[in-house]
């Protein structure tokens, strides 16, 4: 079965965000210094080393995304390495699958970073496939496939076959910058083999890697209406129009602001955290007691939680505790020259440099910071070259959650590649840019049209952060 989901739109350009409530901040004329132009407006662009607040490392090596928070301290430090060493855990039969994708979640977090597609020859390690069929399942989420495959095709088993083989193919699609500088975007194709049960013909697929876990607790403590109010001000402005997505929060039994996830569809890290190991691990817990393949064969059915609450909650306290890198090559002038570029295109309208954030109940250490992680934690309609076409609750078929981009230059240093996007299909900044379309269109045609030297200057930036 091929599923070959995605059209490319070569209109626009990329999203992002700062404070809303302010104007984008002027474009630096060729001759002007950036460096004095951005102490003027630094607060806005979120110009800063600080990019955790209190939980900032200063490490650009290959550790630099799983270092503890510098506020972390005694017992809670000791727990944050117990949860560090239940993170890289591996598991075996009994308790992996019968289905499952990886057998750790340092396998396929490596380094706490970003996932990957894999090369030609190589089995899926960092990128899972969500599914489900048309309709609405419960409590509004996605509708699972019956009869054993669920949400998530596994592509491993053990004492049963897994749901599918996968293998992505690419096409290579053309372009001309403003300056008629070629560039080439790979578009993925995806053909599944091997089902070990055929798929309903409306079955809908979505193709993610996994995305790097840094500042994750920082971000489950901006407050719910902070979030709100980016939404209320982006349709004042009228440029782009976020939504946030409400979720069903299996913890509370009541539905919540989804924050985690490329379609903001987790409202919790707890629940992140327990969804991970039942769904790419086929590992069950209190929260999640079915196994994803239940219904399929009699070693699929329900014999109780595989794994104790409290490595649930020690593996979420890790990611919440998880240090933040510190930006740098903030007296780069090309990389300053980058930052009003990024704001001026248009960038700045999703990718929202500032946050504060509130209170999270057992996490001090999150409270009350100054952060910059470039994302409102809104999804957005992102066109038809991104879209998987799979509603998840609130956000559509073409809807993402604005990633976050602290991080995203070390990418290449913690993961050894710079392939981007939900799928990793964008081998470059660039590229990533380039396959904005939707409401960023208009700030990706922005840098489409920039002089060469202002699309280095703005990548310069992003490899800053």
């Amino acid at each position: 079965m091929r599923f070959i989901p995605f059209a490319l739109l070569l209109g626009g350009g990329l999203a992002a965000c700062a404070d809303q409530t302010a104007p984008n901040p002027p474009v630096a004329a060729p001759d002007q210094n950036p460096e004095v132009e951005l102490s003027l407006v630094g607060d806005l662009l979120g110009r800063s080393a600080l990019s955790g607040g209190a939980l900032t490392v200063f490490d650009a090596s290959a550790d630099a995304f799983s270092l503890p928070a510098p506020n972390l301290a005694g017992l809670r430090l000791a727990r944050h390495v117990e949860g560090d060493q239940a993170f890289e855990a591996e598991f075996v039969a009994p308790e992996l699958g019968p289905v499952f994708d990886n057998v750790s979640c340092e396998s396929c977090h490596l380094g706490d970073g970003r996932g990957r597609p894999p090369y030609p020859g190589e089995q899926f390690e960092s990128m899972l496939f969500r599914s489900s069929i048309p309709g609405l399942g419960p409590h509004g989420g996605p509708n699972p496939i019956p009869g054993g495959l669920g949400g998530q095709l596994q592509l491993r088993g053990t004492g049963i076959l897994p749901d599918a083989q996968a293998v992505i193919s690419y096409v290579e699609v053309h372009g001309l910058f403003g300056d008629g500088t070629p560039f080439s975007l790979q578009a993925p194709t995806y053909t599944l083999t091997g089902l070990r049960q055929p798929l309903p013909a409306n079955t809908l697929i979505s193709p993610r890697v996994a995305p790097a876990v840094v500042g994750l607790g920082l971000l489950e403590a901006v407050p719910e209406a902070q979030v709100l109010g980016i939404a209320v001000a982006q349709s004042a402005l009228g440029r782009v129009s976020g939504r946030p997505n409400f979720v069903w929060n299996e913890v509370t039994q009541h539905y919540a602001l989804g924050r985690f996830g490329w379609k903001a569809n987790n409202p919790s890290l707890v629940q992140q955290t327990a969804g991970a190991y039942n769904g790419d691990m086929g590992i069950t817990t209190a929260l999640f007691q079915a196994e994803p393949c239940e219904g399929a064969d009699p070693v699929c059915d329900r014999h109780g939680p595989e794994l104790d609450a409290d490595v649930v909650d020690a593996v979420a306290f890790y990611t919440r505790t998880l240090g933040v890198p510190a930006r740098r090559s903030l007296n780069d002038p090309l990389a300053l020259r980058g930052e009003l570029r990024f704001h001026a295109a248009g960038c700045s309208d999703c990718h929202v440099a500032t946050l504060r954030t509130g209170v999270l109940p057992g996490v001090p250490e999150v409270a009350d910071q100054t952060i910059h992680p470039y994302t409102d934690l809104l999804v957005h309609d992102m066109g038809a070259g991104l879209a998987d076409n799979r509603p998840d609750f609130q956000a559509g078929g073409s809807e993402w959650r604005t990633a976050p981009l602290w991080g995203i230059g070390l990418v290449p240093t913690v993961n050894q590649h710079s392939n981007f996007l939900h799928d990793g299909r964008a081998r470059s900044l660039v590229e990533a840019i380039l396959w904005h379309g939707g409401e960023a269109a208009a700030a990706r045609e922005r840098f489409r049209r920039m002089s060469a030297t202002d699309r280095s200057a703005l990548v310069a930036f992003l490899s800053s952060l």
